[in-house]
């Protein structure tokens, strides 16, 4: 038998022990918790979290976040961890991330299977030891170098960061696109979370860390323009972060990405990343 309890301050250990055992599919979550406490206010980066406890330890859990994702790490009973977490947040669901399988249960379980969505992917998940990184040659000699951007450039990357959201993930353009791609730019900026290669004071490729923990990242939104690519910059960019981040003390990187963009994956490989499984991301149509 299991029981469903809504976690509170006083919990954190319990949930980031449970969420290690899954240190690679869990990463929004245990940041989210680590940064925003487990007090849901709707503020960005809280969320209702729901266990199921099972001989008083956490086998499974989902939360329901500020912006309608719900987070899934739920091996067993994620249906019903899925269904409560939604219930007690009385907020509406914008998608769901997770394993891959999970997401897919959890999504049933909500009523959504058939909801439209702009983005609904089974993504490859890719993880690398950072002392396996293999840096490439521009960014090795330092003809190519890594950063956080600057306040100039932050119109740039807004920019970016919108048509990131249109091209990867089914995003519409307009004014609210923009506005939201404004403030995530100025929240990656204030966690240091962002990261831009340049070539001279020439931006060429732009990504952040999504999600950190002290020992392990992980990266997404790499981007960079149409006009720039093939050049190997979005290689650049992340090799150059997690150079960056090895010398902060982090040991390990994960990552996912569509299946379908073959450039991505060769670029992660020669990286030194390995895929180890797969990754679930669904972003319903409002």
């Amino acid at each position: 038998m299991h029981e469903l309890r809504t976690l509170q301050p006083g919990d954190e250990a319990a949930l980031d022990a449970f969420l290690a055992r899954h240190a690679d599919t869990s990463m929004f979550l245990r940041a989210n918790a680590r940064a925003a406490g487990l007090v849901d206010r709707g503020e960005p980066l809280q969320g209702t979290y729901v266990a199921a406890v099972e001989a008083g330890g956490i086998v499974g859990v989902a939360a329901h976040c500020w912006n309608g994702m719900v987070l899934v790490q739920a091996p067993a009973h994620v249906a019903a961890v899925a269904r409560e977490a939604v219930r007690r947040s009385r907020r509406a669901v914008s998608g769901l991330s997770g394993p891959w399988d999970q997401v897919v249960a959890a999504r049933q379980a909500l009523g959504l299977g058939a909801a439209r969505a702009t983005k609904d992917s089974r993504e490859e998940l890719y993880v690398l030891n950072l002392t396996d990184l293999v840096l490439p040659p521009a960014v090795a000699s330092g003809a190519l170098r890594c950063r956080h951007p600057e306040e100039r450039e932050l119109d740039l990357l807004t920019d970016w960061r919108a048509r990131f959201a249109i091209e990867a993930l089914g995003a519409t353009d307009g004014r609210e696109l923009r506005a939201a791609s404004g403030a995530e730019v100025q929240a990656f900026r204030h966690r240091r979370a962002d990261w831009l290669l340049l070539e001279g004071t020439t931006p060429l490729a732009y990504s952040v860390f999504n999600a950190m923990l002290p020992d392990i990242v992980q990266i997404g939104g790499v981007w960079t323009p149409p006009a720039l690519r093939g050049r190997g910059y979005a290689r650049g960019v992340v090799a150059g972060s997690l150079f960056a981040a090895r010398k902060q003390g982090v040991r390990r990187a994960v990552l996912f990405a569509d299946p379908l963009n073959a450039a991505a994956r060769k670029a992660y490989l020669a990286l030194g990343f390995r895929i180890v499984g797969d990754y679930g991301l669904v972003l319903l149509a409002r």
